[in-house]
């Protein structure tokens, strides 16, 4: 891969196509599966419902369990390492990526240990059916950790559930090819924000989610991805391209070629300007 990047700070290899992070006071509508939950106490009683909505992080799903369950913020992160989940030994006690997105009922006997629990449980119902990558660039299978770990990169990076594939196909190609990732959710993930004006400054940074300064994958998924992302992940589309850019919302490029990739950079760097400038 040539060394040279774009010069502009925003202009990076590869883009993401939309902000995964609700924003301030916005709530998101996300695609979710309704899980149904062994109601306790009164069957006449409507429950509450938490949904999760595809691509939240696991701080994201600790406040909104202790919104729901009217407790003090805090309160489920702190009850996660005493949770007992049922966790593959690979995520080293950590959940982020096995919070499966979902709409989940609630009742007066629920607790953050039953919530984390059934959403953990849903997650390993899906994730180890027996399943693992072989559409790798290399053909080679990658474990069920691995491939939820990509599945969290494409959730974040792609700008529609077309493009899940070809995401997919890039992190496999690059990983291939011996090239980093240089995936912007994963700073972002490292920096715990979203935006889509990475700096120079930000790919220089001591993390082991800087894909720009390590090569391979991080070392857990970077959210909680849904059904169309794993399977992206497992089934990723034909193709040769090494990078990709969303030019503007609906319009994400993708190539195997680098001078075109940089003048697909240009013309994202050239509708962030004149953004700015109308907004």
């Amino acid at each position: 891969m040539p060394n040279e990047t774009p010069r502009r700070c925003t202009a990076r290899l590869t883009r993401r196509g939309r902000v995964a992070l609700i924003a301030a006071g916005v709530v998101a509508v996300a695609a979710a599966v309704v899980v149904p939950l062994a109601l306790t106490g009164d069957d006449e009683k409507q429950p509450t419902t938490l949904t999760i909505p595809e691509g939240w992080r696991s701080g994201q799903v600790y406040d909104a369990v202790d919104k729901a369950l009217e407790l003090p913020a805090g309160t489920t992160k702190k009850a996660v390492p005493k949770a007992d989940l049922d966790l593959p030994g690979d995520a080293d006690g950590n959940p982020e990526g096995y919070l499966f997105p979902a709409t989940y009922p609630l009742d007066d006997k629920s607790t953050p240990r039953s919530v984390l629990s059934y959403m953990v449980n849903t997650a390993t119902k899906k994730f180890h059916s027996g399943k693992t990558v072989t559409g790798g660039a290399d053909g080679s299978a990658v474990s069920a950790y691995r491939t939820v770990t990509v599945a969290s990169i494409v959730q974040a990076e792609a700008d529609n559930q077309v493009d899940m594939g070809r995401v997919a196909r890039v992190v496999y190609n690059r990983l291939a090819h011996g090239m980093p990732l240089q995936m912007d959710s994963t700073i972002n993930y490292a920096l715990g924000r979203s935006t889509l004006d990475t700096s120079s400054k930000d790919t220089r940074i001591d993390n082991p989610y800087n894909t720009y300064a390590r090569r391979g994958l991080p070392p857990s998924p970077i959210g909680n991805p849904g059904d169309a992302a794993l399977e992206a992940a497992i089934n990723p589309t034909r193709g040769d391209w090494l990078y990709f850019v969303t030019v503007k919302p609906g319009d994400t490029r993708f190539t195997a070629d680098y001078a075109e990739q940089r003048r697909n950079v240009a013309e994202f760097n050239k509708n962030q300007e004149e953004a700015k400038k109308n907004g």
